[in-house]
């Protein structure tokens, strides 16, 4: 696990909750359950500081950082996606993207990642589609400074020309085995995890769940039921998920904030000192 990606799962998954922001102290010592060194933490968060995701600030405990108000938007939408607690309807209509695609090769993977993670799939090297509009999409385009035209079309051939499109954009059968390699690989991790295991093993256990999860966020467009193939295993897949982040959730939360308090004591106690 990268310290960048598991800085933005901390965030996003407890830190944003509790106002967005953490000292350094505590950053290392929550990540320190997962294998990573106090170094690739503070490589990660200086990284992610030139990039705009966070802000320096001193915190009452010493040196912290704060979500800048673009990554606390990326976040919300991934725990949207994450947590499906946003609208999953569809009216019968895509989004249509279609794009002067980069010159540079890592810039046109970059912006096809990003794309990705913004639910839309690739028709052609210029033309990108998805089932709903992506809230940040025009601010990404231009940012990129990529030129593009914009649409909503309906396809004439109802439901079934639908799925046609779908087809084309993703593919719907490794994304479905993705999904039962994911249960396959976390079922052993997590039930291994019991009522006697103490907060960081539990802590540990949720975090990786999670951080597995999200990678589905540049996999599944999470398309509405209606465009999705009967007995579609992200539905179990989801289901697993749910029970066990819920289960793990209320010791994951006690060795965050006993991580986050003891930074506070140590910060209290090196400021009494004469």
């Amino acid at each position: 696990m990268q310290a960048r990606s598991a800085l933005f799962d901390l965030y996003g998954d407890y830190l944003r909750s509790r106002g967005g922001r953490a000292p350094v102290a505590a950053l290392v010592k929550l990540l320190s359950p997962l294998g990573i060194a106090p170094p690739a933490v503070r490589t990660a968060v200086s990284r992610m500081v030139r990039q705009g995701w966070l802000h320096p600030l001193r915190l009452a405990s010493g040196p912290g950082y704060l979500l800048t108000p673009r990554a606390a938007r990326r976040l919300d939408e991934a725990a949207a996606r994450i947590y499906r607690t946003g609208r999953m309807g569809w009216d019968g209509r895509f989004d249509l993207i279609v794009l002067d695609p980069p010159v540079n090769r890592r810039e046109r993977q970059r912006l096809a990642a990003n794309l990705t993670f913004l639910g839309y799939g690739m028709l052609d090297e210029r033309t990108w589609v998805a089932t709903r509009a992506g809230q940040d999409v025009d601010g990404l385009l231009a940012e990129n400074g990529v030129r593009y035209e914009r649409f909503t079309a309906a396809h004439a051939g109802g439901t079934p020309g639908a799925m046609a499109v779908v087809r084309r954009a993703w593919d719907l059968d490794e994304i479905a085995e993705a999904y039962q390699d994911f249960v396959a690989r976390q079922r052993p991790l997590l039930t291994a995890v019991t009522v006697r295991s103490g907060d960081e093993d539990a802590y540990a256990a949720r975090f990786r769940l999670v951080h597995a999860w999200r990678t589905f966020l540049f996999r599944d467009p999470q398309l509405p039921p209606a465009l999705l193939p009967e007995r579609w295993p992200g539905t179990s897949a989801a289901v697993f998920f749910d029970r066990h982040a819920a289960r793990l959730r209320p010791a994951a939360d006690r060795f965050v904030e006993q991580c986050l308090d003891a930074s506070s004591r140590v910060a209290r106690q090196k400021g009494s000192r004469p």
